[in-house]
Formats: C-alpha cells, structure tokens, sequence
C-alpha cells in the first residue's frame, strides 16, 4: 500500500496560487514528493509567459504523528522549512514577499515534501499560498 495522498488547487491566478495538501499515513511515508510543479500552472493572464518558479507567502498546517519538510527542488534540493510533528500553526512570510526559491544549480521551481517519523495513522493538512514568478526569455 501506500500513503492516502491528496492534493487540492483552491487558486491558481496570475500572480498566487493556494493549495490544500493532505496525507493519511499507512507508515510509507513520502520522500522528494513533488507537491507543486511549477510548469503546470496557468500562464500570467497579461503576458502569456510559463511561471517558472514561486515564493512561500503563507503556510497553515496541522501535523498530527509526523513531521514534513518542505524542499525547494534542485540538484541538491534545499530545505525551506520542517514543519514539526504534532503541531497547528500559521506561518506568515507575507511582510517581506515571501520565502523565494534560492535551490541554485539544477533548479525547477517545484516544491517537494518529505515526512519525518511516519507511522501508520499519522496525517497532515497542510494548506499553501505561493507567489508565482515569470522570467523574461529575452
């Protein structure tokens, strides 16, 4: 078996997007699980362009049994945040536009999750707001 998975877009506009994320483990856990790939967002409605990357905005989550951690992906990902096991919280980077993708070599943009100390039963809810980026081509 595996981990009973879902994940919700509530949003994805031209410049946020607000996603619903929810595990009920049967103690597989997940490991580099990309939750949200940037390629698949809509287009900015103005300029037609792909959004390429985003930036945390805002994080409300409910860990009950298990930790998450939050990566950018990369060649070597990097940890954005852990979300601690057994613990409600919001967490607001809003006042200075958000936590930007800084992943460096072999970057996509996406953001992945990995459970800490899974086991059968524990969950997660958590809900994302991202600011979506758009690099220029020219």
């Amino acid at each position: 078996m595996a981990d009973a998975v879902a994940t919700q877009t509530i949003q994805d506009g031209g410049q946020t997007a607000i996603f619903r994320f929810t595990n009920v483990s049967d103690g597989t856990g997940e490991s580099a699980v990309t939750k949200i790939d940037v390629s698949a967002l809509t287009t900015n409605p103005v300029t037609k362009m792909a959004c390429d990357s985003v930036s945390i905005e805002k994080i409300w989550f409910s860990n009950i049994g298990m930790g998450v951690k939050i990566y950018f992906d990369a060649s070597t990902d990097v940890l954005v945040i852990q979300l601690p096991a057994d613990w409600t919280d919001e967490l607001d980077f809003s006042e200075f536009s958000g936590v930007p993708d800084n992943a460096g070599s072999g970057t996509t943009g996406d953001i992945q999750f990995t459970t800490v100390g899974h086991s059968s039963g524990d969950s997660y809810t958590i809900v994302m707001k991202v600011i979506k980026h758009y690099t220029n081509p020219s």
